[in-house]
């Protein structure tokens, strides 16, 4: 058992060091990544820890400031680059790795016997090698404290049951307020709706009372969060109509919604949310559900090395496993990454079934399935590092401007819009320019100052039109860059900046 031990610490620390290596080693590429980047960059450059702001003057009212916070913090300290921008998230990802095993280990009755810390790391490197959760453990985005925020509740709860120190039950107010900081009043649901099933079935509520220091903990949370919530609403007006009433109700309610401030609603058939699930638990949750099926044909039950203190805790932890996929069941406007809060979850009850089915082949092929996705993702991720043009990010295209003389990202223009990744590696620099505005310069208007202009390449109609009159001094995968010189010069300037660019 030494030596399997051994191995899962082996392979779970290789597993994290890993994803934490791409962290720095891959470009941004649109949109969220950069997006939310961008929102942080602006929070470190500005100061404001109130608002986060989509860009600068518009405020973002999406999204609580968590991660931004945490994002921001990290850009001052390590410096604006992709490493600092996902660790944060890296360091989410290892606080719910931690929280799966401590939790699986409380459900022994040694938790500091070998066969609880074996199950234990077994459950974090199921969750860890997890499609979503490999992915997302080095993302930019808010999904990953939402994951962490709902993991510490859930956990808190079933090891405070277990007998656990005072500790958790504080930890649990915590986790709630860091779920309303990270995404709002969703975590109430995503955390509420599994304890509420499982109290109801057990009728436990007499020592769901006793368990948790409720008299001092709500107080505590909102102490934590509702200092925040009327700072925004003071500073930025609208913002609890918007995020409260828009994000948490229209978005789901009314498909195709409009109301969407930054970005286009989704209209998915409903019921996309379980193909999303079987997605981001690949490949453990379609093994779960074999195992499962193997265990119940041979009439076996369910291991019994767990010694639960209270009953129906494996129902707890199935009713937090489903409930994002039964809640975003009947929503159209989902991504994947709403069944991110499960998966702590099903690694918990997927390790319960591997415990059962004890024997050496069963062992070395889950060993051989937690290699899938690191080494697929792994091998992915050192492609596109070595062909950064292949994704759709425009740092490659920012550096050769920066490297052209006599210009720099704030002389440049993209049409009509400028994607999110232009906008965090110019340092917010970059600008737009209207078809409308375009049309005045190329009709007569004069730049005392000369002025780059990226053109979507799908906009082949301006394409040629420019190409008529200046020539294009660079192109990446979706954009045509030309140089407007100020005067009737523009053939020369235009070539002397190609030949700059190509030199440089």
């Amino acid at each position: 058992m030494t030596r399997t031990i051994n191995t899962l610490l082996w392979l779970l620390g290789t597993v994290l060091a890993v994803r934490l290596g791409l962290t720095a080693a891959l470009p941004f590429a649109d949109t969220t990544e950069p997006r939310y980047a961008e929102i942080a960059r602006i929070m470190a450059e500005t100061g404001d820890w109130i608002t986060p702001w989509f860009d600068y003057g518009v405020p973002f009212w999406g999204k609580p400031p968590l991660s931004f916070w945490a994002q921001a913090m990290s850009f001052q300290l390590f410096g604006v680059n992709e490493f600092a921008g996902r660790l944060p998230s890296w360091l989410a990802n290892a606080g719910i790795v931690y929280l799966v095993y401590a939790t699986v280990r409380s459900l022994y009755s040694e938790s500091q016997s070998k066969a609880a810390r074996q199950a234990g790391l077994w459950a974090a490197v199921i969750y860890s090698t997890m499609a979503l959760a490999f992915l997302s453990a080095g993302t930019v985005m808010t999904d990953s404290f939402l994951a962490l925020a709902t993991t510490l509740v859930i956990a808190s709860l079933i090891i405070r049951l277990q007998g656990g120190p005072e500790f958790w039950g504080w930890a649990f107010f915590i986790g709630l307020a860091m779920g309303l900081l990270a995404k709002g009043p969703l975590t109430l649901v995503l955390t509420g709706l599994p304890v509420l099933v499982w109290v109801a079935f057990t009728r436990q509520w007499q020592t769901l009372w006793h368990c948790l220091p409720w008299l001092r903990g709500i107080p505590l949370m909102l102490v934590l969060v509702l200092p925040w919530y009327v700072l925004a609403e003071l500073k930025t007006p609208g913002f609890i109509d918007y995020f409260i009433i828009g994000e948490h109700f229209k978005r789901f309610l009314i498909s195709d919604w409009q109301g969407d401030l930054y970005g286009n609603a989704h209209d998915f058939t409903r019921g996309t949310i379980w193909l999303y699930l079987t997605m981001a638990s690949f490949p453990w949750g379609l093994i779960a559900l074999a195992g499962w099926a193997i265990t119940l044909r041979r009439g076996g039950g369910a291991s019994t090395q767990w010694q639960l203190q209270r009953p129906g805790l494996p129902s707890l932890l199935l009713a937090a496993t489903l409930t994002p996929a039964v809640f975003f069941t009947f929503a159209g406007n989902i991504l994947w990454t709403y069944v991110l809060p499960g998966l702590p979850f099903l690694a918990m009850l997927t390790v319960r079934v591997f415990t059962g089915m004890a024997h050496g082949n069963v062992r070395k092929g889950a060993l051989a399935t937690a290699l899938l996705i690191p080494v697929l993702g792994t091998g992915a991720g050192t492609w596109f590092a070595l062909n950064p043009g292949e994704l759709k990010t425009e740092r490659e295209l920012i550096a050769r401007v920066d490297a052209l003389p006599g210009v720099g990202p704030g002389d440049l223009f993209y049409l009509d819009e400028a994607p999110f990744s232009a906008r965090f590696y110019s340092h917010g620099k970059i600008r737009t320019l209207t078809h409308e505005a375009l049309q005045q310069r190329l009709t007569g208007g004069i730049s005392r100052a000369p002025l780059l202009l990226a053109v979507d390449n799908r906009d082949q109609a301006m394409i040629r039109t420019l190409q008529a009159r200046f020539e294009a001094i660079d192109r990446s995968q979706r954009y045509t860059l030309f140089r407007l010189p100020p005067d009737a010069s523009r053939t020369a300037g235009s070539k002397n900046s190609k030949k700059a660019l190509q030199s440089g």
